[in-house]
């Protein structure tokens, strides 16, 4: 490479990063490098072609429909993919509003939407807009109650689900897992308990998130478990919905404490018309995985990541 040549290189290199790096635009390079704008768009052609500038166009918009439908069809189930990831600063807002309109799309008058709790549950709800659709009913799926002070968001969700929809929510305002079976059936016994569990027997859509069993996972924080119960759910769970642990085929994992948790079946939340499942994070694909696998979602939100995840799982 003669010296002209090597200047040119020397110039487009600059130029590239000044435009590129930097987002100054070609006339502030040109005033910079007493050179005219004509120029600045000559040398960054040829950083181009020479491959010092290497441009990838990537559409967020293709890749998540491919996502959708490989997913789609992997599960037998409608997936749908958020065009963003949990890296972007609104995120959550993007993942709240796009849910949101998932849910928007399925519910017609006259339906039942049973709602677990958590805050991927909670970002759907506060992005949720008033509806005019008549007849709706909203209930919990599980219990509400905790015995420590962390967020599970139950209330905020189920309020403003039921604000949007502009009814009456039923609560179901009980621990979700007891300390004893017989206490638990006791309370069953209860007419109004019993009219907010057949209520939730009876909803066609069902609104609920997969948690994990990481240490820090929310469901380990509120109180329902000693640590030997944990250390065991750690070892053969890898998540739970509605607060029921699973294994990697879907299998309930410990069938005392099943008998101590109070809502919502496995075996009934699989016969809904509409069960949507809400999850982002990587951290939460096995179980996520284990949920889709075993049918007991038919409908799901997930973030680009996440789904990238699945399609090899």
């Amino acid at each position: 490479m003669d010296s002209l040549d090597q200047e040119k290189l020397k110039q487009s290199i600059m130029v590239a990063e000044m435009y590129y790096q930097h987002n100054l635009s070609q006339v502030e390079i040109a005033d910079q490098m007493g050179v005219s704008r004509p120029t600045v768009s000559r040398l960054l052609q040829y950083a181009k072609d020479v491959g010092v500038v290497k441009i990838q166009v990537v559409n967020p918009i293709y890749t998540t429909e491919n996502l959708s439908k490989q997913l789609s069809e992997k599960y037998h189930a409608d997936v749908h993919v958020v065009p963003e990831n949990l890296s972007e600063p609104n995120f959550w807002h993007t993942y709240g509003r796009y849910a949101a309109n998932v849910l928007t799309s399925i519910v017609k008058p006259g339906d039942i939407i049973g709602i677990g709790w958590g805050k991927t549950v909670h970002h759907l709800t506060e992005q949720l807009e008033e509806q005019s659709v008549s007849g709706i009913q909203v209930v919990q799926l599980k219990g509400s109650v905790s015995y420590s002070n962390k967020k599970t968001y139950a209330y905020e969700s189920i309020n403003e689900l039921a604000g949007a929809y502009r009814v009456n929510p039923e609560y179901l305002p009980l621990p979700v897992i007891f300390d004893n079976q017989i206490t638990k059936t006791m309370v069953e016994q209860d007419r109004h308990i019993r009219h907010v569990l057949d209520l939730g027997k009876k909803a066609n859509v069902a609104l609920f998130t997969v948690g994990t069993v990481r240490p820090q996972a929310l469901v380990f924080q509120l109180g329902y478990f000693n640590e030997e119960e944990k250390q065991e759910l750690q070892q053969t769970a890898v998540g739970d919905i509605c607060s029921r642990f699973i294994d990697e085929q879907g299998h309930i994992v410990n069938d005392k404490i099943n008998q101590r948790t109070i809502g919502i079946d496995l075996d009934d939340l699989a016969q809904k018309d509409h069960t949507i499942l809400l999850a982002a994070g990587n951290h939460k694909v096995a179980g996520v995985d284990a949920v889709l696998k075993a049918g007991y979602a038919n409908c799901a939100v997930l973030d680009q990541y996440l789904a990238q995840l699945l399609v090899d799982y």
